[in-house]
């Protein structure tokens, strides 16, 4: 098959969410990044900065934005599934390899133009707030489970935080 021996691999096949950075922890909970639709805008090559904030861990219901966000596009794609392949078992030319997945959306992703004066994260700072210390304290209690400071990547989805990844920061 595509010139290439058959290998076994796996391909995790799950629910698409639309993802958002969050924490790196140390002593203040650094470079919380947050982007509107897929992530993909936040850690590709996507011209603009994500919104981020910092806090201390001392104090998690302070949180202070130290950048607003610039990205002019957002991508979106209805309900559908990503297909995530495990390339620590082989690799494929044209494909992520050395421990790194490549993701495949099912449904193409449209770009969308952000008008960032109608999203609540700008203009309401209540919400801004609540939303950001919850954040900062999921990435502070994921960095007591594994002792060790975090890059995590998750999602806020109405109102609910998941985590979609955890690994320790390097």
């Amino acid at each position: 098959m595509h010139g290439c021996k058959f290998k076994k691999s796996s391909v995790l096949i799950m629910p698409l969410l639309f993802t958002q950075k969050i924490p790196h922890v140390r002593e203040y909970c650094r470079n919380l990044q947050r982007v509107k639709g897929l992530g993909e805008t936040l850690v590709g090559a996507y011209p603009g900065r994500a919104m981020s904030f910092i806090t201390q861990k001392a104090n998690l219901n302070s949180p202070i934005v130290n950048c607003y966000p610039s990205k002019p596009i957002w991508l979106y794609s209805k309900q559908s599934v990503t297909f995530r392949a495990d390339s620590n078992a082989e690799v494929l030319e044209g494909y992520a390899g050395a421990g790194l997945h490549d993701s495949v959306i099912m449904d193409k992703e449209e770009k969308i133009v952000w008008d960032y004066s109608s999203d609540r994260m700008i203009f309401d700072r209540g919400f801004q707030v609540s939303l950001f210390s919850r954040i900062a304290d999921v990435g502070k209690i994921l960095e007591g489970l594994y002792g060790c400071p975090q890059d995590i990547e998750g999602v806020v989805k109405d109102g609910l935080i998941y985590v979609v990844q955890s690994r320790p920061q390097i």
